[in-house]
């Protein structure tokens, strides 16, 4: 018999640009701090030195996010359209290379 359980949530405190925020996961504790250390990152890259984070500053930092992610995601799909490509030609090559090493059907049929 199954039984439903409501998933492990827990709170984990997160500090993004200098300001706490309290967040309830069922993500693992660490795996939320990688990711808001990247956040946070990433509103030092968006915001100017020596000025507290603006109130957008956390808009402009999940755009340039999201900007990363895009790019990465145009390069593997470029990856993996150049990785198809070279196996097909390659097992074009290999299905080449086969036929040409078959015996020919008269040697068989003496």
């Amino acid at each position: 018999m199954l039984f439903w359980r409501p998933m492990d949530r827990r709170t984990v405190q997160l500090n993004i640009a200098g300001q706490s925020f309290k967040v309830v996961s069922t993500s693992a504790e660490q795996d939320l701090q990688r990711l808001a250390s990247k956040v946070d990152e990433k509103m030092t890259e968006v915001t100017p030195r020596g000025r507290p984070a603006a109130p957008n500053a956390m808009l402009l930092a999940a755009m340039a996010l999201a900007h990363d992610l895009e790019e990465e995601r145009a390069r593997r799909e470029s990856l993996e359209s150049r990785t198809r490509d070279v196996l097909r030609r390659a097992l074009v090559r290999i299905d080449d290379a086969l036929e040409g090493a078959e015996p020919s059907g008269s040697a068989l049929a003496e």
